[in-house]
């Protein structure tokens, strides 16, 4: 009976893995089809999945599947996950809002912050990074193009004082841009706005903001990350399509 239980668990879990190899296979395969119809190499793409809700097991999977940048929206979640895939090469992103209480803790356990939002917030980063001797903490600039009063992010005449705080930082390195739109069911409404954070960007690294760094751009999820593609994104966020509806 031991036997055959072994047996049932061992096939569901390759089950599973490749439920999501073949997934994320089906996201790259888009990711490769929408850099192309750009102009675009596909190498220029980082795919984040979006792990949120999801259990380690699940991300071991991913990992087995050849996943290795996951996106956590919330912290207290996050850091069970990263502890017990200590042992794996993963980049860790925060894509959530980030709440300054937390703030210590996002330095401790994350490679990449998308969600800045304010100079106050850079500053307590920074001072944060110094505390706990972090040499270096790549962020983005949150940007509100959308005026939704549920989401965060900085209205777009608040960027050049945060990109100017920024750079007065030791140790923030900040990489670029970040938007979460407005969920359309038509996702050529969203375009506009892809194209609009793009034009951002690219004044931005006319300025010489993001250092010798060309300037990233975090924009596309599960339902748009082929137009985001498409207007320039060089980082897309995407959860359901490799993981299946969140539990």
């Amino acid at each position: 009976m031991f036997d055959t239980l072994f047996e049932k668990s061992t096939l569901t879990h390759t089950q599973s893995t490749e439920q999501i190899r073949a997934r994320l296979g089906e996201v790259r395969e888009r990711i490769d089809l929408s850099a192309r119809r750009s102009g675009r190499a596909p190498e220029e793409i980082t795919l984040i999945a979006v792990s949120k809700t999801h259990p380690p097991e699940m991300l071991r999977q991913a990992l087995d599947a050849g996943a290795s940048d996951f996106g956590e929206n919330r912290v207290q979640e996050a850091e069970a996950k990263i502890e017990k895939l200590r042992d794996a090469h993963v980049r860790w992103h925060l894509i959530g809002h980030l709440q300054s209480n937390k703030a210590r803790r996002v330095v401790k356990l994350f490679d990449c912050v998308h969600t800045l939002d304010s100079a106050e917030l850079a500053a307590r980063l920074e001072r944060l990074c110094e505390e706990e001797a972090r040499r270096e903490l790549d962020v983005l600039i949150q940007v509100d193009l959308g005026g939704e009063a549920t989401k965060s992010g900085a209205r777009e005449d608040e960027v050049p004082g945060l990109v100017e705080a920024l750079g007065a930082a030791t140790h923030l390195r900040c990489v670029g841009l970040m938007m979460i739109p407005p969920f359309y069911d038509d996702v050529e409404l969203v375009r506009p706005l892809f194209r609009r954070l793009r034009g951002m960007r690219d004044e931005l690294r006319a300025r010489r903001a993001f250092g010798s760094g060309g300037g990233e751009l975090s924009m596309g999820m599960s339902h748009d990350y082929e137009v985001a593609i498409e207007e320039g994104a060089t980082m897309v966020r995407v959860g359901t399509a490799i993981f299946g509806a969140r539990g």
